[in-house]
């Protein structure tokens, strides 16, 4: 049997179902009287991102093609000078997949990124890269070469500097965020002047640009690492959830695991009682490695079991044996390093107008994830929420960005909902958060901030205890406030 990819194993074998369905309810059905529907406009004058929940009106929108070159740079200083002098904010974006307008600035100048040059280096393990490139672009023009992007998100859809502003990571071990790998960048500051950034010149504008969502300026260029494709193999073990975090980091100790990721089930009846790891290590054959693939039809297949969970228990069931079970039997060849994170978010979309994927993300210690097992065994069953998945993966120390997630080795924790699109269910989404927020923070972790802006002030405050300190030097660097978004207006801004 041939090899299946990563997804196909893990979310589930759809190739074993036929069209699994379940009931749709939606704003014309009458079934659901009195419910308060959240139906998004689309159209000019209108953003919105990947929730749908987020549409934010803007003065502008212009996608910025130019090489990141004076061009680039003279139409950023042009925007810049126009909302300024109405009084208006900026915000630049790509791919905008976060999930509350962080990339979004409300009745200002909002730029698009769209531009895929990139200049590989291998015998330095570098790249130069623009801003807005697409992983998906990176991986095609570094896979010809035998390199790839030492890290990034999980998905090939967003751009790369927006992936260092949200301080995203990614499954390779033992490596920190994605900004990690970032060596230098050059910026557009909020008063026109074009700057370098590193770890030795302006350090702290770059720790504060890293994860600091676009308030700082708007980046054209980047130096980042790369790293050697290679033919990996994965291992599969079972465990009870409490043990995971141990096991988790036993199993990157000896330094031949090149990637590694968990999940736990997610049925109501076993809710959060057993994990999976899987780790990757390299295979002794590697010779004529494949071009990367992308979404196959075993993967889009298999992201018909994952959405065939909604509402049905069953399948949630199926789902968990054909990633304990299934997986490791006909999962045990090799497969890229590029193909593994070569997938667009897409293939897991619902499709559905009347619900949408919702991202929650905890950040732990590993000798505190039995503890967050707990937390979320007592929070979230009290929800009407459809939990679809979590997946667990490693995150090295961050010592660089001002709002970091990670200040000591963390384990993080990516949980997938689906959320019916009416007010009821935000309500019920933001009271499920805050909740899980407030037992994440007790336990010493914190929580991710590019999702839904349900975190109440002061949760912010406990989670990022640097957030004051940013929002105080990003007034001096920015005094007219001139970049800004929803993470600003809603939280750094009342500081």
């Amino acid at each position: 049997m041939r090899n299946l990819t990563r997804r196909a194993a893990l979310l589930g074998g759809g190739a074993l179902l036929g069209g699994w369905a379940t009931r749709r309810y939606g704003p014309n059905n009458p079934n659901l009287d009195g419910v308060t529907w959240i139906k998004p406009r689309n159209g000019e004058g209108v953003l919105n991102d990947a929730s749908g929940l987020s549409e934010t009106p803007v003065h502008k929108h212009i996608i910025l093609k130019d090489d990141p070159g004076e061009a680039l740079v003279s139409a950023i200083r042009s925007e810049i000078r126009l909302a300024a002098a109405e009084g208006r904010p900026v915000n630049v974006g790509a791919a905008r997949h976060s999930m509350g307008g962080q990339a979004i600035p409300r009745d200002g100048h909002a730029l698009t990124y769209d531009n895929g040059w990139i200049e590989p280096d291998t015998a330095a393990g570098l790249m130069q890269v623009h801003a807005g490139a697409r992983w998906s672009q990176v991986i095609a023009a570094l896979d010809p070469l035998g390199q790839g992007p030492k890290v990034m998100q999980s998905n090939n859809d967003f751009g790369v500097a927006a992936t260092f502003c949200v301080n995203a990571h990614g499954w390779p071990v033992r490596l920190g965020p994605m900004g990690a790998t970032v060596r230098s960048f050059d910026m557009v500051l909020p008063d026109g002047s074009l700057v370098t950034c590193s770890r030795s010149e302006n350090p702290d504008l770059f720790g504060m640009t890293m994860g600091g969502y676009g308030l700082t300026g708007a980046i054209v260029r980047m130096e980042v690492e790369t790293a050697a494709n290679k033919r990996l193999v994965p291992e599969f073990k079972e465990m009870p959830s409490r043990q995971f975090g141990t096991e988790f980091v036993d199993a990157l100790s000896d330094g031949t695991v090149k990637m590694a990721y968990g999940r736990l089930n997610v049925d109501r009846a076993h809710f959060f009682e057993e994990a999976l790891m899987i780790t990757y290590r390299a295979a002794e054959d590697q010779s004529d490695l494949p071009a990367a693939q992308g979404s196959g039809l075993v993967s889009k297949l298999a992201s018909r079991v994952y959405r065939a969970q909604l509402g049905n228990e069953r399948v949630k069931r199926l789902r968990w044996w054909t990633e304990t079970d299934l997986g490791p039997a006909v999962s045990g060849g090799g497969v890229t390093r590029n193909s593994l994170i070569n997938e667009p978010v897409v293939t897991l979309d619902d499709r559905n107008p009347d619900r949408t994927d919702i991202l929650h993300e905890y950040f732990v210690s590993p000798d505190r994830f039995a503890d967050f097992v707990e937390v979320c065994r007592r929070v979230i069953p009290g929800s009407y929420q459809e939990f679809l998945n979590v997946t667990l993966r490693f995150i090295d120390a961050d010592p660089d960005s001002w709002l970091s997630y990670a200040p000591v080795p963390r384990i993080a924790a990516v949980l997938s909902l689906s959320q019916e699109m009416t007010a009821r269910a935000e309500a019920d989404m933001a009271r499920m958060t805050r909740a899980l927020i407030d037992g994440i923070i007790g336990i010493g972790g914190t929580y991710y901030l590019p999702y839904r802006p349900h975190a109440r002030v002061a949760q912010m405050v406990r989670a990022y205890p640097r957030a004051a300190e940013f929002a105080a030097e990003k007034r001096t660097l920015d005094p007219r406030l001139v970049f800004r978004n929803n993470l600003w207006d809603s939280y750094l801004g009342t500081l």
